[in-house]
């Protein structure tokens, strides 16, 4: 069987239902070599302003060891904050036959991709994309770093299509290039949570015929929640709630806005076994993000399993392969002054229209599955290594 060595920072609740998936499969055996360090099991979230520790498992279920970290300030805020002298050697003792790392701007995953080039297969899985690059003659540089980058990886995994390009643009060729869904536990917030969403309605004096819009996140800048409220404020609808779960840099900001209006609601970080409760009891799913660094936006995926319909901007990474306009939801230009409040307008018009959206946006996501990763990993590290 082949042996992949797994290279990524801390536990993440998206990756490791992928990691057990590989281990219960067994068509390839893996370790996972988290390169933060054991204290990264739990940490302080500077975006949510709290610490944060999962309370879903992301430690069972599959092979982990603990590389130490010797950065002096450590985490993954900046490239010096993951520096692990002993990883390659952690690698090398365990003989993989080959290598997929999560990221390369650490200085610990930039050593091993520098060091393993040519001695054993390289495989990359990264979210980046072109929807906020710079221009100028930074840009220019940019463009010839990166690609000296990527001349170190073999075989890239991609999750969608901005990445894709993204790839393609700094110098992957197609055949190097894999398509790797990005994913989360569809079943798991897809498990009825009827009673307990209505509950929530109730004790925020929300009617049953009213509609709820969510959002849900970190309340900083890129994800542009305020613009979100003044959207909301614009319309003036009856009948029309906006719930805000998480917290962060805007959250006074946010309250003091909202303070004179009754129909928004404000709820704390909420963790991972409230979240499909949280779902499944708004009607529509926002995701307002400016950017720059919006990859993705596994929020999306989360709202959709729940059977959501989703309202996303033009700098979401994910708004081109999973919201299809006028069938699960709709995409605002971030750029185009009162685009948000006028979809925000037509997508509230009908609660049976939104709850038939949420309808196709279960359906469609069913094809993002956490199986489809493990395959795609599975596959092509079976037919080039």
């Amino acid at each position: 069987m082949k042996r992949l060595a797994i290279i990524t920072t801390h536990p993440i609740q998206y990756y490791a239902p992928v990691f057990k998936l590989l281990q219960e499969r067994m068509q390839i055996e893996i370790m996972v070599f988290y390169t933060w360090g054991e204290a990264s099991k739990v940490k302080f979230d500077p975006g949510f302003g709290t610490t944060v520790g999962w309370d879903i498992p992301t430690l069972e279920g599959y092979p982990y060891t603990w590389a130490i970290n010797t950065a002096p300030d450590a985490g993954t805020h900046h490239f010096n904050g993951i520096i692990t002298p002993g990883l390659i050697k952690q690698v090398q003792d365990w003989s993989p036959n080959a290598l997929l790392v999560y990221g390369w701007a650490y200085q610990s995953h930039l050593k091993v991709l520098r060091y393993f080039k040519g001695k054993l297969p390289i495989f990359f899985r990264g979210d980046s994309n072109l929807l906020d690059e710079p221009k100028g003659p930074r840009a220019l540089l940019r463009v010839v770093f990166l690609k000296w980058i990527y001349r170190h990886i073999d075989y890239a995994f991609y999750p969608g299509s901005n990445t894709k390009a993204y790839f393609e643009k700094f110098g992957l060729k197609k055949e190097q290039l894999v398509f790797a869904p990005h994913a989360i536990d569809n079943k798991r917030f897809a498990e009825d949570k009827t009673t307990e969403a209505a509950t929530l309605r109730q004790d925020l004096n929300i009617k049953e015929s009213d509609i709820l819009i969510l959002f849900a996140g970190k309340f900083e800048n890129k994800k542009s929640p305020l613009e979100l409220l003044e959207a909301f404020i614009l319309l003036k609808k009856p009948g029309l709630h906006l719930l805000f779960v998480g917290n962060g840099e805007l959250e006074e900001e946010l309250k003091k806005k909202a303070a004179d209006y009754g129909t928004v609601h404000f709820k704390n970080f909420q963790n991972q076994t409230m979240m499909p409760v949280i779902y499944q009891a708004s009607d529509l799913f926002c995701l307002p993000s400016k950017g720059p660094g919006e990859t993705w936006g596994l929020a999306v995926n989360e709202a959709m399993a729940c059977s959501k319909a989703v309202l996303v901007s033009n700098k979401v990474g994910c708004a081109i392969d999973l919201v299809k306009k006028g069938q699960n939801g709709d995409i605002f230009d971030y750029n185009k002054p009162g685009d948000l409040a006028q979809k925000l307008e037509e997508l509230t018009a009908s609660k049976d229209k939104l709850r038939a959206m949420g309808k196709i946006s279960a359906g469609m996501i069913l094809e993002w599955s956490l199986l489809k990763l493990a395959e795609a990993i599975e596959k092509k590290v079976n037919e080039k290594v």
